[in-house]
Order: C-alpha cells, then structure tokens, then sequence
C-alpha cells in the first residue's frame, strides 16, 4: 500500500516536534533559560507548518524562521526550535530553483547568528562555523535530490516514450501481419475469379471448384483478420487468441496455391518436430509471401517449396522457374512484401536471400535458429 506524501509530512512533522520537545528540558542543563508553556507552545508552532513543506516549501519555510526568531527573541535556547526551518530549508533546496533555495539557505544562517547574538555567546568562532556550515549542508543535500527527482522524471518519460514506441511498432507489426494475410488470400480468389470466369459455360464443374476454392480462402482470410484483431484488442478486454498458423499447415497452403494454377512441389526434410511460436510463424509467413509473389508475378511458373528441419535451426526455400526479370516483382524488395520477409527474420535471428536466379526465376531462403539461446538478430542477405 502506498503512503501518501502528506502523511508522510504529517509524521515527519510529529516525529520532530517530539525531539523538540524532549529536548526542552536539556536547556536549564546547558545554562539557558528553562522552557515554560510558552516556549512549548512555539516549539509546536516551528513545526506545525511542515505538515505542508510539499505543497507550499518557500511559504513553511519563512513560516518556521519567523516563529523561530520569535522564540529566540525571547531568549529561549535555539537549538530546541531549530530542527523544523533546517528541513524546510532543505525541502525548498530540493523543489525550487536556486535563485529561491540559496536565500532560503541564507536565511537559516542569519538567523543562526541572530541567536548567537541574542545569546551573548563567547563562542563566536563556533556559531560562524554552524551558521555557514548547516546550511551549505542543506542546501547541497537538497540540490542533489533535486537533480535524482529530475532524473528519475527523465527517466519515467523516456520509459513512457519507449513503451508507445513499442506499442507503435507492434501495431505496425501486425499491419504488415493483416496485409500478408490479406495479399495472400486475394491473390487466390483472384485468380480462381478469373478462372471461373473464363470456364463459366464451358467446364461447370471447375468453375464449382473455383467458387469452392474462393468461398474456403474467404472464409480463411476473414478468420485471421479476426484472430488479427482479437489481437490488438487483447490488452484491453483480455479477449483470447487463437493459434497463429504454422509449418504444420503448410501443405494446405500449397493446395490453394496449386489451385490458384501453380504447381507446388512440396519436399521436407528431416523430422518435423515442434517449433517456438514465433519461429513456427515466421517460416509460414515468409512462404505465404513468396508463394503470393508466385502467383502475382510469375504465371505459369512451377514453385519449389523445400523445408528442413536441422539440430539447430529450420531452413525454407521457395524458388520457381518463371522466364525472365519482372522488375514489377523486384521492385516489391521497397514495398511491404520483401521488407516484411527480413524483418520477421531479424526478428528472430535469422538469415534471409531474396532474389533472382542465375538461371531464370526467383529464390527465398530463410534459415531461423530454433534453440532458446539464439537472440543475435541476423542480417540480411541480398542475392
């Protein structure tokens, strides 16, 4: 539980008062004038104000001196009153500037000397000493918490900084996350449109399959833009996600595409075995892409999709056959397609080549490390 900073003051305030207080009857002891009721009443009084040297430092502090030289006018022995104006001096140190603290400071010591004054003390050496001394102490304390306050301000604001960085950042992430998933489904019923379209009268039976393959790729896409956004909904409602996609469901993304006109060899090597969410994500996402760009870029291409499982990383490649350079297919290495292949692999570590093959066609590979201590992020590789 949290105590609030007036309570805090309050007991601060009390706890002083109360040496004062029972420092009181030290004063006969050291030769000054005993305390009487009066004295008490503006012991009390010094300290009372503290309860608000948060809210109002320069005002408790004037406060305190003032009833303080009341109290030394009197002739009573300083030291006893003397605990409330050293910490408001202190706290004005510690919230305001310098150009208030430092007088604030200088008042301490000129009522210092005022007591010695009035005492009629043989020790002036001494009270110089404490006049200089005490508060130049303060005050330095208190500038020092000052600048901790600032920094620790600085540093709140920067972390705060950083998070909506962060959050900005996720978001985008999962822009490019929807646009991968959008651009992948679409590519399919468009092209299974055309195909119906152009076999609408001729060959009804494939066009059935077409409008089967459209209707299930809608229904898919729509299910991840919801799962997308149960996403960005979670922090706020708590609302559960459902499994992200993964290496497990690669062959049914292979079927799609060779429904969409394109045929995929699919060819996987080594055991297949359980990958961290990320990692399983990442693979999956970077093959939807390619096999998207496949399907934008190169018509009547074959694809080749070859996945490996190794000790200590997993391996995925998409390459096909298509004739040529389509600079159209190139230039996506500035758009959303290509960036969003690399920065899943830095995201994880790995390595990533996109580009086209000495003999015709175009090539990804990317290998992400599966083991829990890979955290250097890769860089990419241009091909």
């Amino acid at each position: 539980m949290r105590i609030r900073p007036f309570a805090v003051d309050t007991l601060i305030a009390a706890a002083l008062t109360g040496v004062a207080l029972l420092l009181g009857p030290e004063a006969e002891r050291q030769g000054q004038y005993p305390l009487d009721t009066t004295a008490y009443a503006l012991v009390v009084l010094v300290h009372l104000p503290l309860v608000l040297r948060i809210r109002a430092p320069v005002v408790v502090c004037c406060l305190a001196h003032a009833t303080w030289l009341v109290y030394i006018s009197l002739g009573y022995w300083p030291v006893v009153c003397s605990f409330g104006p050293m910490l408001a001096v202190y706290t004005v140190a510690s919230l305001r500037r310098v150009r208030i603290s430092v007088p604030c400071a200088a008042l301490l010591g000129g009522v210092w000397l005022y007591a010695g004054a009035v005492s009629h003390t043989d020790s002036w050496p001494s009270v110089l000493g404490q006049a200089v001394v005490y508060p130049a102490v303060l005050w330095r304390f208190g500038q020092l918490a000052c600048r901790s306050a600032e920094l620790t301000r600085q540093l709140r604001q920067e972390q705060a900084e950083r998070a909506r960085r962060e959050v900005a950042e996720e978001r985008g992430r999962i822009a490019r996350e929807l646009h991968d998933v959008v651009a992948h489904h679409m590519s399919v019923i468009s092209v299974q449109t055309g195909l119906a379209r152009f076999v609408f009268d001729s060959d009804r039976p494939t066009a059935r399959t077409a409008l089967d393959i459209i209707d299930a790729s809608g229904k898919e896409a729509l299910d991840e833009l919801r799962r997308m956004l149960r996403v960005l909904r979670a922090s706020e409602d708590g609302a559960p996600v459902g499994p992200m996609p993964g290496l497990a469901r690669i062959e049914e993304m292979a079927d799609r595409v060779r429904a969409g006109g394109v045929p995929v060899a699919l060819t996987v090597e080594g055991t297949p075995r359980p990958l961290a969410p990320g990692v399983d994500l990442c693979a999956y996402r970077v093959v939807q892409e390619a096999l998207t760009n496949v399907l934008k870029h190169a018509p009547g291409a074959h694809a080749d999709v070859r996945l490996r499982y190794e000790p200590h990383q997993v391996t995925v490649s998409v390459t096909d056959d298509g004739e040529g350079v389509n600079l159209d297919r190139v230039r996506t290495g500035g758009g959303h397609g290509l960036i969003g292949m690399r920065e899943r692999a830095k995201l994880y570590g790995g390595q990533i080549s996109t580009g086209p093959r000495d003999q015709g066609g175009f090539a990804v590979r990317l290998t992400l490390p599966t083991s829990a201590r890979a955290t250097v992020r890769g860089d990419d590789i241009a091909t």
